[in-house]
């Protein structure tokens, strides 16, 4: 009952608008943040015939419908008439923009290996072996991407309270404020079913419906999505885009070369397995080696001075 008590208390809570705001903008916003938040689930399918509507450029409607919700957050800034709304905008529309060009670059690996944009069509060649064998890479870096593109911890930048009191939406009270997160939840649980979809073979699986598949796998990338909020900490800003243009964005130019080739040149599956899996480790030892240069240093540092006293005492005695 927790939730339809809180849903009920945001509906009927006062719903402020400050006198300094563009009114029209500032009730547009949330509604192009939700809207494009729920029309993407029309061609998401959850089985076989488990769909809305089927599009034969089903990966490229999600895709492009997908990115419209940065213009809501923007606008939720600018039309609050609030400076730290207006940050938070501008900081949503840096981190969206930057993290949504490695999901469309391995949205694009992954029709590449399936030669359609068809989402029944992707999840059916994967029928035999699903993609995150063949691009372990790829998943990783969408399922890190799509963290940041929703706003999840470690990626909450845009409206963390502790440096600009609340993002785009500061302003925002009751049912408006409500719709943002109801917004980013549904996209919590979008990247959690195209994960599935791209990746984990959709609703492919033995003995059970296909439904109860699609959301057995969904519902396991939704606990490690929230498995994630709980263990790490919030990222800087700058360390937030220096990830995503000298780490995620590589890596997804990579994987789309990778999956190219092998498309190609008619490589066998596992040569793509090897590229990619040598392409995660390589990020990976790069990535400890620069987020534990400072610990070095201060061992080092300590070292010498250890060094430093055990002479001074020698000579002392």
């Amino acid at each position: 009952m927790q939730p339809i008590a809180d849903a009920v208390k945001l509906i009927i809570k006062e719903d402020i608008i400050p006198d300094d705001s563009e009114k029209a903008i500032f009730w547009i916003a949330p509604v192009i943040v939700v809207v494009s938040a729920f029309v993407i689930w029309v061609t998401i399918p959850g089985g076989a015939n488990a769909v809305v509507r089927n599009l034969p450029l089903g990966l490229f409607y999600i895709v492009a419908f997908a990115v419209i919700g940065i213009l809501g957050l923007v606008l939720a800034g600018w039309g609050s008439g609030n400076k730290y709304g207006i940050m938070g905008g501008l900081r949503s529309a840096a981190q969206l923009i930057s993290y949504e060009i490695p999901v469309v670059l391995i949205a694009a690996s992954v029709a590449i290996l399936a030669q359609s944009l068809d989402m029944q069509e992707i999840v059916a060649q994967q029928a035999s072996i699903p993609y995150i064998l063949v691009l372990p890479l790829g998943f990783v870096v969408f399922f890190v991407a799509g963290l940041a593109e929703v706003g999840r911890t470690p990626f909450d930048i845009y409206h963390a309270e502790s440096e600009v009191v609340g993002g785009p939406f500061v302003e925002y009270s009751g049912a408006h404020w409500s719709v943002f997160f109801l917004a980013e939840y549904i996209n919590t649980f979008a990247i959690a079913a195209l994960s599935t979809l791209l990746f984990l073979g959709g609703w492919g699986g033995p003995f059970l419906p296909d439904v109860v598949w699609f959301l057995l796998k969904t519902y396991a990338v939704i606990l490690v999505v929230f498995w994630v909020r709980g263990t790490f900490p919030r990222l800087r800003i700058d360390q937030l885009m220096s990830f995503a243009w000298k780490v995620m964005v590589p890596l997804s130019f990579y994987t789309v070369i990778v999956a190219a080739v092998y498309r190609f040149y008619e490589w066998p599956w596992w040569s793509v397995t090897l590229l990619s899996v040598l392409g995660l480790a390589v990020s990976g030892w790069i990535i400890y080696r620069r987020m534990s240069a400072p610990a070095r240093r201060v061992a080092q540092v300590r070292s010498r001075v250890e060094s430093m006293q055990q002479r001074a005492s020698q000579r002392r005695t």
